[in-house]
């Protein structure tokens, strides 16, 4: 359908450096957080860049943007692609930038041509997709979504008290459209992988089936704290040492549930933190992960039995508050399957993946058809100022996404 057609990648390529620089650190990435006045010349180069290719451009309340370019039935639900353009604090140049830019350079590459496709087709800029300013992660699309009310978002604050509402009004984009509510015909997301396996499996394209599924918990695990050198060991109730045994055991879960299996203990607080004094409380998170539901369930059913265990065995109480939960999200088996058929028509060493990574394709996959396609990123490092991908990569994933669009908007069910 689209094998002659080919994205330039050295435009997309400027394009993406080109956006690097608004909010550019110096080991070479970017702070360009949500909705700040770096943020909005950031939307402000990429609306002009999407002007010039002649899309249309509308603004939803949450400042959510959909650049639209017109369809031989316009009636008919897009085909859109998109990302975002926010970034962590110390975030790289390719964290979502690559998503929408890849999206724009599809359409700058059907007008090259003069290829009109049946459906409609749109890139979206999803709002605060980082959650790096603003809570709930992944604002924008969440909103569309329907996981979460506008007023939630839209009085949101940041740590300074500055609200979601007011900034978006500061950096011109407090849009008038409502949020969601329209029929989406499909939508792919371009996302370099953020980890190593495609580099290490040494693979061009990640063709991704789905999303891990996610639980969180606070966990807080109460002894006594008493002096380390009159207290002898047989009667003491030394939380840290109780704690020990639940770390290894997050560990443990996670290797038994392989290969989709995820287990992490991202903060620890012990109380009262003296040298002299045997640790009376510790506060640390867990986080579980896996791409089978019925298997996070059984994972989430062991973690608290061996707490109940753990409690018991070292005379501690332990308190596991569940805090979030993501369902394992499968991706549409007919848009996979274009995915799968463009990295083969392009002749591009593919596999299949799960992203253990929260995106807005996992909130997009609740309302339409979903699909996401990834390149690797170098050493598998993301979130960080040295993020790198090659551009070459870059290109071939663009490329795939041109013929899985074009090959869904023209399909009948489009």
């Amino acid at each position: 359908m689209t094998t002659t057609l080919s994205i330039d990648g050295q435009r997309l390529w400027r394009s993406l450096m080109d956006l690097a620089r608004i909010g550019a650190t110096p080991k070479g990435g970017n702070c360009r957080l949500a909705l700040t006045a770096l943020d909005g010349q950031g939307r402000d180069l990429v609306t002009g860049w999407m002007r010039e290719a002649g899309l249309t451009l509308r603004v939803d309340q949450v400042g959510n943007i959909f650049a639209r370019r017109a369809g031989r039935d316009d009636t008919l639900p897009p085909v859109m692609t998109g990302s975002h353009i926010d970034t962590q604090p110390t975030g790289g140049k390719f964290d979502g930038c690559y998503g929408v830019l890849a999206g724009l350079e599809v359409m700058r590459t059907l007008n090259d041509h003069g290829v009109v496709t049946e459906a409609p087709l749109e890139v979206a800029i999803w709002t605060n997709e980082e959650g790096s300013r603003f809570v709930p992660v992944m604002m924008g699309s969440g909103v569309f979504a329907g996981k979460f009310p506008l007023e939630t978002a839209l009085t949101a604050t940041d740590r300074d008290g500055k609200s979601v509402a007011d900034e978006l009004a500061a950096i011109g984009y407090a849009g008038t459209d409502p949020v969601g509510g329209r029929p989406v015909g499909a939508y792919f997301e371009a996302h370099i992988e953020q980890g190593p396996i495609l580099e290490h499996e040494e693979k061009v394209v990640g063709v991704v089936t789905g999303s891990l599924g996610l639980r969180w918990y606070d966990v807080v695990v109460t002894g006594m704290e008493m002096h380390a050198g009159p207290t002898p060991m047989p009667i003491r109730r030394d939380a840290l040492y109780a704690t020990s045994f639940l770390l290894q055991s997050v560990v443990e879960i996670a290797n038994a549930n392989q290969p989709h299996g995820r287990g992490t203990v991202g903060e620890i607080h012990a109380h009262p933190g003296s040298r002299n004094v045997i640790p009376g409380q510790l506060r640390f998170t867990v986080d579980l992960r896996h791409e089978d539901e019925a298997t996070l369930a059984r994972m989430d059913k062991r973690w608290k039995e061996i707490c109940a265990e753990i409690a018991k065995r070292h005379n501690v109480e332990v308190d596991v508050k569940d805090v979030q939960y993501f369902a394992p999200t499968p991706f549409d088996p007919d848009l996979v399957g274009k995915v799968r058929d463009g990295a083969a028509r392009r002749g591009l060493a593919a596999m299949d993946i799960v992203t253990g990574a929260g995106h807005d394709a996992v909130y997009m996959a609740s309302v339409t058809p979903t699909a996401m396609i990834f390149v690797p990123c170098k050493d598998g490092v993301s979130h960080n100022e040295i993020e790198d991908a090659k551009p070459a990569d870059l290109e071939a994933g663009c490329n795939v996404l041109l013929d899985a669009m074009v090959a869904r908007a023209n399909a009948k069910q489009a």
